[in-house]
């Protein structure tokens, strides 16, 4: 979809719209591009008085625009990853609430690698990767979310799988290019999770919404097999993104990735604190 800006109300109603579509079309989940609330729109710095106007509109769990969602969840029997401006107890924060079928939030992940060098230093960081289980049609799925740029770091999906996710939900807000999607292909390859997205639509960034599974070869010592699910194109639409459950699973147990032959003992300095040039950025926290 193309956002509505800070238009809430235009936002609630066009994202029910899609809700509605995506429901007619089979699907068990809707996921959001990033921030729906205010369609990833923040503020000019030099305008007097946007900064607060703009936190202003942040929303709690409880408010009347989660809890619209809350109730179509449950009139459509259908799951909903929900994107909006979390209020806070300071900054707010860049948020994804996961509404089952029958309307009760089951996960709220707010965006960890939140992107400092720009204006989502205004955003507060979340601090942890919630991996919840999920209700379907089709049976209980382990589901966890990353974030537009948390893709863009392998600790990420890498924690929602040793957290026991199968799908990782992953709104977007950013150009995708074939780096972008290549990174977040190998997220599933490497962890063994499906994956999914959802970008905004051109021109506000250039669609793209994609899909994969991580089932690379079929059979042990196959040929390796697309594991594109579903690509969208540029324009707005409802694209729908099946994964076979069972199948995955069995791969899941069969092959060797994931967390398999893992050496975690080795692993120590990928959580050191230290920054050494040329990494160090001076708008960058830990």
């Amino acid at each position: 979809m193309k956002g509505c800006g800070l238009e809430r109300e235009a936002s609630r109603a066009k994202g029910e719209e899609f809700c509605r579509r995506a429901r007619e079309a089979g699907a068990g989940l809707a996921l959001f591009p990033e921030m729906w609330s205010v369609g990833q729109t923040f503020f000019d710095a030099k305008t007097a008085g946007a900064r607060e106007r703009w936190r202003a509109q942040a929303v709690g769990r409880d408010d009347a625009f989660v809890s619209h969602f809350r109730r179509l969840a449950r009139e459509l029997e259908m799951a909903i990853a929900l994107t909006y401006l979390e209020k806070w107890t300071d900054r707010p924060r860049n948020s994804v609430s996961v509404i089952d079928r029958r309307g009760e939030i089951v996960l709220t992940y707010a965006k960890v690698h939140t992107c400092e060098f720009d204006v989502e230093r205004e955003l507060t960081p979340g601090d942890r990767f919630p991996v919840a289980s999920l209700e379907t049609e089709s049976g209980d799925v382990k589901v966890g979310c990353m974030i537009c740029y948390d893709r863009e770091f392998p600790e990420s999906a890498r924690l929602l799988m040793l957290g026991g996710a199968e799908i990782i939900l992953t709104p977007n807000a950013c150009t995708l290019d074939a780096h972008r999607l290549g990174q977040f292909k190998a997220r599933a390859f490497e962890n063994m999770t499906a994956v999914a997205m959802t970008n905004y639509a051109a021109p506000q960034n250039n669609g793209h919404s994609v899909a994969f599974d991580p089932i690379a070869y079929e059979i042990e010592d196959g040929p390796a097999r697309d594991t594109l699910v579903v690509e969208a194109g540029e324009d707005e639409g409802v694209f729908i993104a099946a994964f076979d459950m069972d199948a995955i699973r069995d791969y899941r147990r069969r092959e060797t990735w994931g967390n398999s032959y893992r050496r975690p003992r080795l692993y120590v300095a990928l959580a050191s604190e230290e920054v050494e040039p040329p990494f160090v950025r001076k708008d960058a926290t830990r």
